[in-house]
């Protein structure tokens, strides 16, 4: 049952995005609304991703023939350093349950979605896929990155021991519409969205974890999303695949941008005394590039339109 690359269409398929309710979930079924295909969701009420035995009979009765897997328990540093075992075990169990289901109903070709994470803390920059598993991982977040470098280990080895055209998609840090704003487990730009937006209500300062000089590349939640249906159209092969913007920033000049989106001109607090993370984590992104694709919403743009989402109440945490 494996595609050859560049041959995949989803048009008349029934195509299951798990996940849907999260932000690159969300994206996907939007994405979708263009490919013709039927769209399958499934509720946290209705279907628990971590219970092997309720997905598998899912499957069995809905028969998908293409798979995003996009669930996943996610948060920032705060919450992967407070709740490890959450963050491994959960993870663990979706990709287990997922790709088990997925053998299981004959399912066409699967995409799992990773998270930039993955990759050595002091891996050279910019991150090409080849830097898996050559080095230490960042402490704060180890446990979530082990989950997904289990989830790629486990698409490489059904394609092996099963043919299975299962694939996997890196992609940098994510943000826009549905995003978590929840200060206690937010990730650094829409934590610095609500602060800032905060800020700017009181008149106060915006504070900023660490010593603001770390590096970080940004994409629009979106842009990902046609990423990934690019990639399950287009690409078929073991390794995994880079999806980022090929641009990175250092976290103080990210507040100071959000606060000009935002038209505020308050001033920035560092916190030294909490953990920065990894120095700099910027993807190479050549692969997918080479296979035609480019992002289309620039950093001013997309903190723009996640602003407009926020304002909206189209986000967790709010």
């Amino acid at each position: 049952m494996s595609a050859a690359a560049g041959s995949y269409s989803l048009a008349g398929k029934r195509v299951w995005v798990a996940g849907h309710r999260g932000m690159v979930g969300g994206a996907i079924v939007r994405r979708l609304e263009r490919e013709s295909c039927e769209v399958l969701i499934a509720d946290r009420d209705t279907l628990d991703l971590t219970d092997q035995r309720a997905v598998l009979g899912w499957m069995h009765n809905h028969r998908p023939q293409a798979v995003f897997l996009a669930a996943a328990r996610v948060g920032g540093i705060l919450a992967n350093d407070s709740f490890p075992v959450d963050f491994l075990r959960d993870n663990l169990l979706i990709e287990t349950a997922v790709f088990t289901g997925a053998e299981s109903v004959g399912v066409e070709k699967l995409l799992f979605l990773g998270s930039s994470c993955i990759y050595p803390k002091h891996a050279d920059q910019p991150i090409r896929e080849e830097a898996l598993l050559t080095g230490p991982l960042e402490p704060t977040n180890e446990w979530y990155a082990i989950a997904k470098i289990a989830g790629i280990k486990l698409a490489q080895a059904y394609r092996k021991q099963y043919g299975c055209d299962y694939i996997s998609a890196m992609p940098t840090n994510l943000y826009g519409p549905g995003d978590n704003f929840d200060p206690a487990g937010s990730h650094v730009l829409p934590a610095l969205i609500r602060k800032v937006h905060e800020a700017k209500q009181t008149g106060g300062t915006v504070q900023i974890w660490g010593t603001g000089t770390p590096r970080r590349e940004f994409l629009y939640v979106d842009d990902c999303a046609d990423a990934c249906v690019h990639l399950m159209q287009h690409y078929s092969g073991e390794s995994h695949i880079n999806v980022g913007s090929g641009q990175d920033i250092a976290i103080a000049d990210l507040a100071r941008l959000v606060m000009e989106v935002l038209d505020y001109r308050g001033e920035i607090v560092t916190d030294p005394s909490k953990p920065d993370g990894t120095p700099r984590k910027l993807m190479d992104n050549a692969r997918l590039r080479a296979m035609g694709w480019m992002p289309q919403v620039d950093l001013r743009e997309g903190i723009a339109r996640s602003y407009e989402a926020f304002l909206a109440g189209e986000g967790r945490g709010l």
